[in-house]
């Protein structure tokens, strides 16, 4: 087990401020897993993108944490050290199942916040369909699943979109130089031994994200009135704005669009965590109603208590 003390990527608060980011290792399926984890509160669990892990994200996951959480951020299977899913198992519905034996193997038994960038983004939402009781909301962030892409003036199934043109966005995410000089060490620090050590599961992982339609599941859970919020960011080649909307379309939100590339959250986690603290908030206040005596429950409507409570939050300016 190891901690985390630096936080070079957070210029706007001291190291100390913030919850240690701890690396530990667990069995899921009876595999080895490696995950992270920081603070202490409500469970929030954070799911990486395609080739990274939980290293990646420690800045992110120690910003949320400073919100009064317990982030646990797994290495996901293939990735990070964790072993790969079985091929009968390798498939969203796999990855699904995979988080719900994680969260058992950690001992985590209620609902969690789940956040999910990229790839993440779709493990998120499957798992949010198949175990919709252990979800207390879900936060899709520059995700895959929404299955649209434009060609010319005509929209196509995003598996039409050719490996070379996702190819030629990837260097997009990294700059401007000020950025790349953020994104580009904790990449790296992920991306390269998961390249050297299983170039399988990055090509397979790959072709699964891109190929990912996730919106009937969104529809489903929309049904449900499952909390969603989705983010997307104006430089983002990598996941089209076609497809970040059809998204929105399908959970039936407006969405959310910042300012920034693929990346944005890495490349600035503070203002990420900007982003993040009104729906931390709303799910504590719901979570703390939860656990309030039934005879305080009946002198209000919990609905209204809620509102109450997250009256103060202010959103930050997010870009129309």
């Amino acid at each position: 087990m190891s901690a985390e003390t630096a936080d070079e990527h957070h210029p706007h608060a001291a190291a100390a401020e913030l919850p240690i980011f701890v690396t530990k290792r667990t069995f899921v399926q009876d595999r080895p897993a490696a995950y992270g984890v920081a603070g202490a509160g409500m469970p929030v669990l954070f799911l990486h993108g395609w080739a990274l892990g939980h290293h990646t994200y420690k800045s992110v996951v120690r910003r949320i944490a400073a919100d009064g959480c317990a982030v646990y951020a797994p290495a996901l299977p293939g990735f990070g050290g964790t072993s790969d899913l079985p091929g009968d198992d390798f498939s969203m519905v796999g990855y699904g199942q995979w988080i719900n034996d994680f969260l058992d193997a950690i001992g985590i038994d209620e609902p969690v916040v789940v956040v999910g960038h990229s790839f993440g983004g779709g493990v998120a939402t499957r798992f949010a369909h198949d175990d919709f009781n252990r979800v207390r909301s879900l936060v899709l962030v520059n995700a895959v699943g929404g299955s649209t892409w434009q060609k010319g003036r005509v929209l196509r199934s995003i598996s039409e979109r050719p490996l070379w043109d996702w190819g030629v966005h990837f260097p997009g995410d990294i700059w401007p130089l000020r950025q790349a000089s953020r994104v580009l060490p904790v990449i790296v620090e992920d991306f390269l031994p998961n390249m050297m050590r299983n170039p399988r599961a990055i090509a397979k992982v790959a072709n699964l994200a891109r190929r990912a339609d996730l919106r009937h599941e969104l529809e489903v859970l929309r049904s449900k009135k499952l909390p969603i919020t989705i983010l997307w960011a104006t430089r983002d080649g990598v996941i089209p704005r076609e497809s970040f909307e059809a998204l929105c379309v399908a959970a039936g939100v407006k969405g959310e669009v910042v300012e920034g590339s693929h990346s944005w959250l890495i490349a600035d986690p503070e203002r990420f965590g900007e982003v993040m603290t009104n729906v931390l908030q709303v799910a504590q206040a719901a979570r703390a109603l939860e656990s309030e005596p039934a005879t305080e429950a009946a002198t209000e409507h919990p609905v209204r208590r809620l509102v109450k409570r997250v009256s103060r939050a202010r959103r930050p300016r997010l870009v129309e």
